[in-house]
């Protein structure tokens, strides 16, 4: 072989074969594009690279695994995509496709959780806006005592911890993200409180501030209401508030409580029970909790509803039941009227 061949094969060849090699990778990575149409590409969590590259490449998403591999390990973001569903429009190139992925900019769907509402009434919800595919399965987790405690809270239900909210999710989200989520709201909306100004345990203001949400639908009166609970509870009087009776019936509640009802001892019936139901029987928002810690001091040991959302406060038993005649039993007293009628 001549000299002049021996450096062509020696120095040019390879030279050329690494320049094509360069042109093939910069193409591959910046110039080649998704020709569309516009789709949807779904990174379920737990889901690794392998899975994720062998999907993108089987969507012609991407111009090749096995470069996308190795831009992606070059890029130190092998362990960097994030759960969620993504929009992939035409003319992604393969940079595109790793930035987006690994972004977290997911298609979401926005959703209200009201104060006020228990877990079963939060797992529809869920349902019903896409955030997840089985309320059962949100409600199982939520009831899993194994799982709560997980989270650091010595409970046997997520219940009180759910903070009521608007949230952003992707839609077909895990239960387990979705209430880890609303926990961790739930942490960053409480962080600046003092739970030691009260004699209660912190799960016990949860507790009763869950009650307070679901004894009233005016706002200014949950510190009022939340007096009477404490007076009541420092005078080891029973509680005796509907909304707990419901709750540990609530999986069975047909929308009537009755007498029976009221007599049916369960861990929540404060009709029969002393002191704070078990845990809390609704997911309460910052003002009833502050409202627990900072209660109005008076001296009130019943009220009764007005049937508009506000109540009758009364510091006697006659005087209560002279309110409970007037509003409860007169029906003029009950006609027509609905709290939704506040200005709040």
């Amino acid at each position: 072989m001549s000299k002049k061949n021996l450096f062509i094969f020696l120095f040019l060849a390879p030279a050329f074969a690494l320049i094509l090699s360069a042109i093939h990778i910069y193409y591959g990575i910046y110039v080649w594009e998704f020709k569309g149409p516009t789709t949807t590409f779904e990174i379920k969590p737990g889901d690794g690279f392998g899975s994720i590259n062998y999907r993108l490449a089987e969507e012609k998403i991407i111009y090749s695994p096995r470069l996308f591999h190795r831009y992606a390990k070059f890029s130190q973001k092998l362990t960097s995509f994030k759960a969620g569903v993504y929009e992939v429009n035409p003319g992604l190139n393969m940079s595109g496709a790793l930035e987006l992925l690994t972004s977290g900019r997911s298609i979401t769907s926005k959703v209200t959780i009201p104060e006020g509402k228990n877990l079963f009434e939060i797992a529809n919800i869920l349902e019903e806006a896409k955030i997840i595919s089985s309320a059962e399965e949100f409600i199982r987790l939520a009831k899993s005592e194994q799982f709560v405690k997980s989270l650091g809270i010595n409970a046997q239900r997520i219940e009180g911890f759910l903070y009521p909210d608007t949230y952003n999710f992707t839609p077909n989200s895990s239960p387990q993200f979705v209430i880890e989520s609303m926990y961790s709201v739930f942490k960053a909306k409480t962080s600046e409180l003092d739970f030691s100004k009260s004699n209660l345990t912190k799960f016990q203001v949860v507790t009763l501030a869950s009650m307070v949400e679901k004894e009233t639908g005016a706002k200014f009166e949950r510190p009022r209401i939340a007096g009477v609970f404490h007076n009541r509870l420092s005078k080891r009087m029973r509680l005796q508030s509907d909304p707990t009776t419901i709750y540990g019936i609530y999986e069975n509640y047909n929308g009537n409580l009755r007498k029976k009802d009221l007599l049916e001892k369960t861990p929540y019936n404060t009709y029969k029970i002393p002191g704070l139901p078990i845990g809390p029987i609704s997911n309460p928002g910052i003002e009833s909790i502050k409202a627990v810690l900072e209660p109005e001091k008076h001296q009130y040991l019943y009220f009764v509803s007005k049937n508009d959302g506000t109540h009758i406060f009364s510091k006697s038993y006659k005087d209560h039941n002279e309110a409970v005649k007037t509003w409860q039993i007169n029906r003029k007293n009950r006609a027509g009227k609905s709290w939704r009628d506040l200005k709040q």
